[in-house]
């Protein structure tokens, strides 16, 4: 007998052996964190370009589960050497890089009807010798790394930028109060404390026409300036504050999500060594932490499910 399969929105018919009603679902494949390094050196001061790359096909594959049917089964293998074949060109940016990956796969073959292409991207920076940088020395810089995802989805191409273990700090212009108490609150309300955290966002376009570059840098620095500014009341509002002052400045961003969590820094008490303390040592605790997540998008804003499957966690 037959039976209809629904696999990633597709509808394919194969055999089947028996009545079971089970029934073969959503399903990906490919090379995951492909490491790949750019040098380009057609002149005496090179650029590096660090990028971990994966890529997942998405569209007709039921044989090869079903059937031992590998005839549509494009190689793991072979999408590793596409990213590096591909890298020989120029990286540009991560977004346009993984959307060169989706226009291939998706082209190439037939019964490849999408995909998931990710890249994380590690900055470099030229190592400062005798006053000037460096023509061919990098040190890596740590402050934060960069992310990219495009999704596939038949014709329709969705490009999610961001950045994750941006961590920043604040040491005065941050409370916290005005919270319910119960018999389990020991938490003492504050006007003054540090509030630091671990930024995780990305955001995703409503265009692909972007200066992908541009734009990743100038969101980090809106992103900085908006933690620094106004007197912060909770974790949640300061991530507001940043998620808004994005989308004001870039109309080509639709939403931003944010995962955050708050890195509790605690005043330690002196007393009994004779001592104050006012709010100048602190203890930096690594768990448990709050955890803030939340996305900020435009009123209105049609919802991409698709473009958000397959990303861990909130963001």
């Amino acid at each position: 007998m037959t039976d209809t399969l629904i696999a990633n929105d597709t509808t394919t018919t194969v055999n089947s052996a028996d009545d079971s009603g089970i029934i073969l679902g959503a399903n990906q494949y490919g090379k995951a964190e492909v490491r790949v390094v750019k040098v380009t050196r057609d002149t005496p001061r090179h650029e590096i370009e660090d990028l971990n790359v994966t890529s997942q096909l998405r569209g007709d594959f039921a044989g090869a589960h079903l059937a031992g049917d590998n005839a549509h089964v494009v190689a793991t293998d072979t999408q590793k050497n596409t990213i590096f074949a591909f890298a020989r060109d120029g990286v540009g940016s991560p977004e346009a890089f993984l959307l060169r990956l989706a226009e291939h796969f998706t082209s190439s073959f037939d019964w490849v009807s999408g995909g998931r292409w990710e890249a994380e991207s590690f900055a470099w920076q030229r190592i400062e010798a005798h006053g000037a940088g460096h023509d061919h020395s990098f040190v890596r810089s740590g402050q934060e790394i960069r992310t990219a995802v495009v999704v596939a989805d038949g014709a329709d191409r969705h490009v999610i930028a961001g950045l994750k273990d941006l961590t920043v700090l604040k040491t005065t212009q941050s409370g916290f109060a005005g919270y319910p108490k119960d018999r389990y609150t020991t938490l003492q309300e504050t006007a003054d404390r540090i509030l630091a955290t671990d930024v995780a966002a990305r955001w995703r376009y409503t265009s692909d026409d972007v200066d992908f570059n541009a734009v990743y840098e100038n969101v980090r620095a809106l992103l900085l300036e908006a933690f620094t500014e106004q007197y912060s009341a909770a974790l949640q509002t300061t991530l507001f504050d940043m998620g808004r002052r994005v989308l004001e400045r870039h109309p080509e961003i639709g939403e931003i999500r944010f995962s955050m969590p708050n890195k509790h820094h605690f005043v330690v008490d002196l007393a009994p060594f004779g001592l104050d303390n006012p709010n100048e040592v602190f203890y930096a605790a690594d768990r448990p932490y709050g955890l803030i997540e939340a996305t900020v998008t435009r009123d209105g804003l049609a919802p991409a499910p698709v473009a958000w499957e397959g990303i861990a966690g909130f963001c």
